[in-house]
């Protein structure tokens, strides 16, 4: 995870993804050593010289300016996430050290589900129709109420270091059977993932979870090596519950302004479907089992 060799490779992926006609400029003949656009042409389009550009990407640009990065975004043609990748990149901000949680506490303590504040648990609790999870820093589940539980698997069962948006996608072989389209849930946690590892460089524990996920997912490798970065924001997934049956079902998710390194995920159905009666009955059936364990 060293920041230059991602920059390196995040820039060099994004050039290659653009030929010449994409962006106005002539493709000249002759075979192209390499596919897409040229260090030469992207620094044409970026208006900086190329020498600078070739120390930009190496990760060797210095204290490389707003106005420069706008610019190579641009040409680039980047996503609001991606942009925001480079940024990171270029331009890490220094981060504090952060409380690291004792190994070993209740997986009930506040230490151990990710230091989610006690208000902000209370209030997923009471969302009892709305699957609700929180999640944290290297996609890590910090926080859930029972219906998420429910819906996509009991979290509070699993040990801390498997709860984990991403180790469950690739490395759970029941995430496979719950998405429908496994292939673009799959796509789109790397790209969150590859957006929380821009934001925190030189993270060991994220090191250590991407090494793990490339040991034991050829998917994972392959969409690691594509650098695709995105945000978490909202749409819609179709899910096959053991109990429930299918699910089609929207998502939100709620950044939490005094801590953007969480997020709040909600689940709904449209009102009136079949969905939305499955998940009732499911709610349901989760209230009568803790009812069940409480007597």
């Amino acid at each position: 995870m060293d920041r230059r060799t991602e920059l390196n490779e995040f820039l060099r992926t994004r050039r290659a993804r653009l030929r010449p006609q994409d962006v106005g400029l002539p493709e000249y003949g002759g075979r192209r050593r390499v596919p897409g656009l040229r260090r030469e042409e992207l620094a044409q389009l970026a208006g900086v010289s190329v020498a600078y550009y070739i120390r930009l990407e190496q990760g060797r640009g210095g204290n490389v300016s707003t106005a420069v990065l706008d610019a190579v975004a641009t040409a680039l043609r980047l996503t609001p996430a991606e942009r925001d990748h480079l940024t990171n990149l270029a331009r890490p901000a220094p981060r504090g050290v952060r409380p690291v949680v004792r190994a070993g506490a209740s997986p009930c303590s506040e230490a151990a589900r990710g230091r989610v504040r006690p208000a902000l648990q209370q209030l997923i609790d009471t969302m009892e129709n709305v699957p609700a999870y929180v999640i944290g820093r290297r996609l890590d589940i910090i926080g859930w109420n029972r219906l998420a539980c429910a819906l996509l698997g009991d979290f509070a069962a699993l040990p801390p270091e498997r709860r984990n948006l991403a180790w469950q996608v690739f490395l759970d072989p029941t995430a496979r059977a719950l998405y429908e389209d496994w292939d673009a849930k799959a796509a789109d946690v790397v790209g969150y993932l590859r957006r929380d590892a821009g934001r925190n460089p030189g993270d060991p524990a994220m090191a250590a979870l991407i090494g793990e996920l490339s040991l034991g997912s050829p998917e994972f490798r392959r969409l690691w090596a594509a650098h695709d970065v995105q945000d978490k924001g909202f749409g819609g997934k179709v899910l096959h519950h053991p109990l429930a049956g299918r699910l089609a079902l929207a998502y939100e998710t709620l950044t939490l302004p005094a801590d953007p390194d969480q997020q709040v995920i909600t689940y709904h159905a449209e009102p009136g479907s079949p969905s939305a009666a499955a998940l009732r009955l499911l709610a349901s059936r989760q209230e009568k089992t803790t009812e069940r364990t409480l007597s």
